[in-house]
């Protein structure tokens, strides 16, 4: 690869720019051609008989012609201007005496559809504000953003621009002035920057930035970290000041240094060469040239800025400031500060002019006549220089890494400056006017060889050279390296060269950044061209490494190549070829082969063709001369290539393949196929349903030679091996192998035969059959029994195949190649494909152990048993494992909780445990959404079959195929699937659900009621003590504190935040808790010799004696080898037992809880028990506690009493509905919620326990339901109740409201009833106006029921009762008036 010219960026309205600039000159111009042809005669005759067509052409575009005389006359009027560009690109300014034009970069789509970048104007003016000054030198600074976000683009670009006059001045991109200073009253030549770079060595001084700006006879420096803060500072200002409308801005510090350069006659041009320290040998040198014999030397070499300038004696000077002795001049700051605070007119000696844009002229007649105070220099005398006395240097330029520079002079040389030593290292002549330019490049990678220690980056450094005399672009390598590129650009050019970069940066900021810059651009004035050069790095290493660097170029060039998508398959494969056959370099050459077998899109035979070409050339070479790995990976590339067209004709072949006659396996197999058949059309049917699928991981989809030659590798010895790695690329691979022939598309023993004489071992096929074998799975199951037939055909010819069955096996032990064949089908999901792969094995694996046992004289029984005995126990497991994966796909019915489908295989069986099947069954249960009522039901259906016999008409087709399938799978795993253990898993699942979603208080709810129809107390006990204390204590501890901490029951929104759920789900859990505690103290009851009523208070369980045996676990015998975790029922039987009072105590909460959450009611729920009861609460129910014992405190007691009479007034106020009071009786009540039927007797039972007197909350219980209207049920409540006389003092009460409210209250009162009113005994009749109705929630109720209970009262109160006698009166007038009505 050689230098290149590349264009990146076109100059838009170049002529508009040239017209702006010399718009003085171009006026001139036309009228001296106006004079010209008025003084000139006719010559239109003769000039038509030379050239006709110019005549017509001249004729018609006359304005044109202008342009092009005027372009003529001036070709080169770029080079009187003063250019400068941005090193990002992106800015260009063009400025020639007093006007300037402002180029910035835009983005536009070409006729061919592609981005490119343009610099289009952005602003055009007149830059000088002094009478008579003009631009003599201008730079583009681009500022580095301080955004964290930031990538190495510039902020913004300032535009710095140096006048005759001495000022110099800063602008925005948009011609905006930021700033204004005269730091020296000299025309200001040379504005030059120097910017942040990471250093490369760690002995290399880290430059800072810095500002520099020569005058004939001064040097003026600028830091540049203060420069950036102050054009930030002056950018916002101006921001601000335009948003506000005022002009006037402050302008912030600016800090410099001045020096007086001296004993140098002329200076032109500089460069800045940045802080140096000097060695020790080279600090007493120059203190004994300075100082003499007898100078002092410091202990530490002083650190010195080094300036060297150009110009004429001598012909180059070279400077040394010594850090720290001259302190930057801010006493211009300061007076300029004072003056504008005191003065609004620029009357101070800073040097800042043009603040305010709209000064009137009074104003700007008083700054012009008063002079700004300009900073004496600091006198710097030359250390030395280069003198050559006729010689006048013209232009220096440094390089990046600091130590070289090279010099432009009149004599047309170009002079290379060593700038450590101080001397002239090398010249070229010949370069007139030369401009010049450095270029800086990073090693590629790839180039060095790869080794463990990591090394630096190398650097090339590269001096460019336009000579502009002779139109040519030079490009030679430093130091004395040869010229390496050159280009014929033309004679007008301009040479841009920056020599720095972003502003702002340090050596944090900088830490991945990606600053995208050019080094050196090549503007061309005619056609408005930015190019810039290319250069390879190779092109600055040595001839002994060039050969190298050409394979390096040959190699990108076929790269690319390769990557061209419109080169026809024959071109490709010529040019790849001659180009493979150049590269030398062994490495390489494998590199390029390796890229080239990569490639997708090349034809195989052009791949073969290239390489057996390629193998061909090392043949015909030097063994000597032949790197041995290249060749021997270029003889199984080809090896590979070859195999893999066999094995592609072999499959596209279309011959009549011979089918092998039927034998006793095929029979066998037939038979097989028959017995699991329908089972294998369940499966079929549910595992074959449409889902979504990839095109590129199809299996359809063709091997591609790359994909096969990855997959595939060539060992030492020459044979070939599978080397994938993944299980998809054993499917492909299997797949472009053996599917066409399972088909029966190909000829299978052609196949075998050619994968065979590769040298493929019959193992890696077999493997690779296998898993192509399962992975066609549904293909399969389409055409099973042509694909077993050919499936037994492959077997039996890769059993015969050299090194698959060992001619030395031992037949009383196991053979590795069929366990082979066996540990694919264990760990195999797809259920089917693996049954009928063991089917074949099995009939193919008899079939030739009996020719083995034939082929000797006497038989070994015990051989085949043992190895047939695997492969019964194998075709066992699969038909069990087919059974349960049938059952998990079968698709959920609408709206149940779905999920993922489980796939299980033996080997996740037997690492399941005991309990895998069950755990299995238990998560489709989940899945199905099936009740606990209908599993008990389809289980039952197990044993009622056995037993007698169905109904001979009823079909198979009517049963339910989720009924079918787990009936038949609970025959297959007895053991495995018992009741218990279904219940128990199925009970642990919707636990573990519920856990996972607490809102879904079903879950939960089944979860109990799966746990009731455990029938072994054991395994009920254990399920029962491990849900509580996994899942349960915690919630239910969250909800009694957050309800002992409001009061009652809380909302939504408290529930949420503590216990994890909504309300309405805490309700449903807390009585799912009351089912769960009740359950432990039964099971704790049925555990001992006599069971005990829930509500007995003297009982002590703490430990169960034997009288119900413990269950004991088996597993099928096919499954007895299952190794893994333990069952929940085992786990179960491992739980000590509970301490029933504890249990009973915190069953007790858990009702209270229930209740006021159902009912929501006020109630703390812990100040209903003392001390001791509250510290038992929420303890492992397994240990025993401190309980309550004795006489409960009154005060508790009174607060249990009437937090159970409120819950019978909530229930007899929730159950009052107008079916529950009509004349046809009581109506039934649900068996759930606040109208459930067993809230009164839950509330007696937790009433003896609470110490509370029963017959209190009977008498309530009836009082409230005649008050609610109730008379039906509060007669049945009534027989209950044992204190009749308490009852009949409260009940009378009741009717005479009953009665007052008939005859003083009722708004439809008749005349009957008045008269009796009248009748009435005085002392009733006063009585009854005692009385208030309001007190009734149900005051309208019928007559008849008001005299049936005063009639119950009159036979439930003795006659020597106080009122007796008031209820024989209240009964003959309740009797008089239902008479009259």
């Amino acid at each position: 690869m050689s230098c290149s010219l590349l264009e990146f960026c076109r100059l838009q309205e170049l002529k508009t720019v040239r017209d702006y600039l010399f718009q003085n000159q171009n006026t001139e111009a036309e009228e001296d051609k106006a004079q010209t042809d008025e003084l000139t005669w006719d010559t239109s005759d003769w000039e038509s008989a030379w050239d006709n067509d110019v005549k017509e052409e001249n004729a018609t575009t006359p304005t044109s012609t202008a342009e092009e005389s005027v372009e003529q006359t001036a070709p080169g009027w770029l080079q009187d201007c003063v250019v400068a560009l941005s090193p990002c690109s992106d800015l260009l300014v063009v400025t020639r005496e007093q006007k300037a034009v402002f180029l910035s970069a835009k983005w536009r789509t070409d006729d061919s559809g592609r981005d490119e970048m343009t610099l289009a104007v952005s602003w055009s003016g007149t830059l000088s504000s002094e009478e008579g000054e003009c631009v003599s030198s201008a730079i583009c600074i681009p500022l580095a953003s301080q955004k964290r976000s930031s990538t190495g683009r510039p902020d913004w670009t300032c535009v710095v621009v140096g006048f005759s006059s001495g000022y110099v001045r800063f602008y925005t991109e948009h011609g905006v002035l930021l700033l204004a200073q005269l730091l020296h009253e000299d025309p200001a030549l040379k504005l030059k920057c120097r910017t942040y770079e990471i250093p490369r060595h760690p002995g290399v001084t880290e430059q800072h930035e810095e500002l520099s700006i020569l005058y004939p006879a001064a040097l003026v420096t600028i830091d540049g970290f203060s420069l950036f803060q102050s054009l930030r500072a002056c950018r916002n200002q101006v921001a601000r000041a335009t948003a506000a409308g005022n002009d006037v801005i402050q302008p912030p510090p600016l800090a410099y240094k001045k020096w007086g350069l001296q004993e140098m006659d002329n200076i032109v041009d500089h460069c800045s060469v940045g802080v140096m320290a000097t060695s020790v040998f080279d600090q007493m040198k120059n203190a004994s040239i300075l100082g003499g014999f007898n100078a002092s030397i410091k202990g530490s070499p002083p650190a010195m800025s080094q300036y060297v300038t150009v110009g004429s004696g001598p012909y180059t000077g070279f400077f040394y400031a010594v850090e720290g002795n001259s302190q930057p001049l801010l006493s211009h700051v300061a007076m300029a500060v004072a003056s504008k605070l005191t003065s609004a007119l620029f009357n101070a000696a800073s040097g800042w002019l043009g603040w305010n844009k709209n000064k009137n002229k009074a104003e700007e007649e008083v700054a012009q006549k008063q002079k700004p105070k300009v900073e004496p220099a600091t006198p710097l005398p030359i250390r030395f220089g280069l003198p050559d006395s006729r010689r006048h240097g013209e232009t220096i330029c440094l390089s990046p890494c600091n130590t070289l520079a090279g010099v432009t002079d009149d004599f047309g040389r170009v002079t290379l400056l060593d700038l450590a030593r101080g001397i002239a290292i090398r010249m070229w002549k010949g370069y007139r006017d030369a401009q010049l330019g450095w270029m800086q490049i990073a090693e590629e990678r790839g180039i060095r060889e790869a080794s463990s220690a990591p090394t630096p980056k190398r650097h090339a450094l590269f001096l460019i050279i336009y000579a502009p005399r002779r139109g040519i672009l030079e490009v030679w390598a430093m130091q004395r390296g040869p010229r390496v590129g050159a280009f014929n650009v033309g004679k007008h050019c301009r040479l841009l060269y920056a020599g720095y970069r972003l502003m702002g940066v340090n050596s944090v900021t900088s830490q991945g950044w990606q600053l995208h810059t050019q080094q050196v651009c090549l503007l061309d004035p005619t056609n408005g061209a930015l190019r810039t050069v290319n250069i390879p790095f190779h092109l600055a290493l040595s001839d002994k490494k060039s050969e190298r660097a050409k394979d390096m170029h040959l190699l990108k060039k076929f790269t690319t190549l390769l990557k061209s998508k419109d080169l026809e398959p024959d071109v490709l494969e010529s040019e790849a070829e001659s180009l493979l056959l150049d590269i030398k370099h062994p490495a390489i050459k494998k590199q390029a082969l390796e890229s080239l077998l990569s490639l997708r899109s090349t034809p195989v035979s052009c791949l073969a063709h290239i390489t057996s070409t390629l193998y061909d050339s090392f043949k015909n070479q030097d063994p000597d001369q032949v790197d041995e790995t290249l060749l021997q990976f270029c003889s199984s590339q080809l090896k590979l290539l070859r195999l893999y067209c066999d094995i592609q004709d072999l499959n596209s072949c279309t011959d009549t393949i011979e089918s092998s006659p039927e034998t006793d396996s095929l029979e066998g197999i037939n038979a097989d196929l028959s017995r699991v058949g329908p089972i294998l059309q369940r499966y079929a049917q549910f595992h074959t349903k449409p889902s979504v699928t990839f095109a590129q991981d199809s299996p359809d989809l063709p091997l591609t030679a790359p994909a096969f030659l990855s997959h595939m590798a060539c060992t030492d010895e020459g044979a070939l091996r599978v080397s994938c790695k993944e299980e998809s690329e054993w499917n492909r691979l299997g797949n472009f192998f053996f599917w066409s022939s399972l088909c029966g598309k190909s000829s299978l023993h052609k196949i075998c035969e050619t994968l065979e004489q590769a040298g493929i071992t019959p193992q890696q096929l077999l493997s690779l059959l296998l898993s192509m074998w399962l992975l066609r799975e549904k293909e399969i199951l389409q055409k099973p029994e042509e694909t077993v037939q050919n499936l037994h055909t492959l077997l039996v010819t890769l059993s015969n195949m050299k090194g698959a069955v060992e001619e030395t096996w031992d037949t009383q032990s196991i053979s590795p190649w069929w366990q082979q064949v066996r540990n694919t089908c264990v760990q195999s999901h797809n259920a089917a494909a693996a049954l009928l792969a063991a089917f074949v094995a099995h009939r193919v694996a008899k079939a030739s152990i009996a020719s083995r046992a034939d082929s000797k004289l006497q038989s070994e029984w015990e051989a085949v048993s043992l190895e047939l005995e695997q492969w019964v126990v194998c075709v066992r497991q699969l038909e069990d494992v087919l059974v349960l994966q049938t059952l998990l796909l079968l698709p959920p019915p609408q709206g149940s909780t779905g999920g993922a489908v489980t796939q299980c295989s033996i080997k996740t069986l037997l690492e399941g445990g005991a309990g895998g099947v069950a755990d299995s069954v238990s998560k489709w249960v989940f899945r199905h959404n099936l009740a606990p009522e209908r599993l008990k039901e389809i289980l039952d259906i197990k044993y009622t079959e056995t037993e007698q016999e169905t109904d001979e008409n009823k079909s198979q087709e009517d049963k339910d195929q989720s009924e079918e399938l787990l009936v038949a799978l609970c025959k297959r795993f007895p053991n495995s699937l018992s009741p218990d253990l279904l219940f128990a898993h199925c009970c642990w699942e919707y636990v573990v659900q519920w856990n996972k979603d607490p809102e879904e208080g079903r879950y939960l709810c089944w979860a109990v009621e799966h746990l009731k129809l455990i029938s072994n107390p054991h395994i009920q006990l254990g399920i029962s003590l491990m849900m509580w204390s996994t899942f349960i204590v915690k919630r239910f501890s969250s909800a009694a504190f957050l309800m002992e901490k409001v009061g009652k029951a809380p909302k939504d929104r408290l529930c949420r935040r503590d216990v994890g759920m909504g309300d309405k789900a805490v309700t449903s859990f807390l009585g799912s808790c009351v089912q769960l505690l009740q359950i432990l103290m039964e099971v704790t009851g049925q555990l001992v010799k006599n069971e005990y009523h829930l509500s007995f208070l003297k009982y002590f369980a703490d430990s169960a004696v034997e009288e119900v045996p413990a269950p004991e676990f088996s597993v099928e015998e096919v499954w007895s080898g299952a190794e893994g975790p333990v069952s929940i029922a085992e786990l179960a039987l491992e739980q000590r037992g509970v301490h029933y009072p504890l249990v009973q105590h915190h069953c007790l909460l858990a009702s209270l809880l229930h209740m006021a959450m159902t009912f929501s009611m006020k109630v703390k729920p812990l100040s209903l028990f003392d001390s001791k009861g509250k510290n038992a609460f929420f303890r492992d129910l397994t240990t025993i506690q401190l309980m309550p014992n004795g006489d409960m405190d009154p005060a508790i007691v009174s607060l249990r009493q009437d937090f159970l009479l409120r819950v019978l007034t909530s229930w007899v106020q929730a159950i009052d509905t107008p079916s529950s009071s009509s004349d046809s009786g009581p109506s039934s009540l649900p068996s759930n919620g606040p109208m459930a039927d067993w809230w009164p007797s839950l509330c007696l039972d937790l009433g003896s326990l609470l110490q509370v007197n029963p017959d209190i909350l009977r008498r309530h219980l009836v009082y409230e339901l005649y008050n609610q209207g109730l008379d039906q049920r509060a007669e049945q409540a009534m027989l209950e109740v044992e204190d009749k006389d308490v009852l009949g003092s409260q009940l009378l009460v009741l009717t005479g409201q009953r009665l007052s409210y008939s005859l003083l209250h009722s708004q439809s009162q008749t005349q009957p009833a008045m008269e009796l009113l009248a009748r009435l005994p005085p002392t009733l009749c006063t009585w009854l106006k005692a009385m208030d109705p309001s007190e009734l929630r149900c005051p309208s109720v019928p007559l008849v029921q008001t005299s049936r209970l005063i009639s119950r009262l009159t036979e439930i109160l003795p006659e020597n009762h106080a009122q007796y006698s008031l209820a024989l009166h209240l009964l003959e007038a309740v009797e008089a008036l239902s008479t009259e009505d």
